[in-house]
């Protein structure tokens, strides 16, 4: 999932990197230098420590677009996207999930001071108007779209639900086979 969404942002970097941007539209998630981690390894980095499952992680990337969507002055660059993510992470895992850790955790994981997390926190909560929750089926739309832009990707068809008679049957050709296994190696 993380290899997923790194590709995506990836993308989402290069092209608006190469955008010129505009005097004064600055935001709070803007650094004045990129940081030295690459933002495979950050995502990788937050999604460990901060035990971001899929569902978070999935929840992370609608709050791109719905930040971008209520947020104009917003895009995800090189000086954008740590200061988002780690705020995302903070705010996906303390809205959506029962166990989650507190900000000077989120802090230390994300290379960020606590006080900035707070504000960045409070600035994102605020610009999407504390709606944070998204429904499954949006998950689901966004699981489906990273995996149809990655090459080598695809979802595997669920299978159909076995029944019990199904299941015993299953049991028994287990059962038929352990035998005749037993009696080749009792022969040697």
């Amino acid at each position: 999932m993380v290899t997923l969404i790194a590709n995506m942002i990836g993308e989402l970097i290069e092209t608006n990197d190469s955008l010129a941007m505009k005097s004064g539209n600055l935001t709070r998630f803007h650094s004045r230098t990129a940081p030295g981690i690459s933002v495979s390894d950050y995502l990788q980095r937050l999604a460990k420590h901060a035990t971001l499952t899929p569902p978070l992680l999935l929840s992370m990337v609608y709050y791109i677009d719905r930040l971008c969507a209520l947020y104009p002055d917003f895009t995800i660059n090189t000086l954008t996207v740590h200061r988002f993510l780690i705020t995302a992470a903070t705010v996906a895992g303390k809205g959506l999930s029962d166990s989650f850790w507190n900000n000077s955790f989120y802090a230390r994981v994300g290379g960020v001071k606590v006080a900035e997390l707070k504000l960045l926190e409070l600035e994102f909560l605020y610009r999407v108007d504390w709606r944070i929750v998204p429904v499954p089926e949006v998950l689901e739309a966004y699981y489906k779209g990273l995996v149809d832009r990655c090459d080598g990707y695809f979802i595997q068809e669920e299978l159909e639900p076995t029944t019990a008679e199904d299941d015993e049957t299953d049991e028994i050709d287990d059962e038929e086979e352990g035998d005749t296994h037993c009696n080749e190696n009792s022969a040697s």
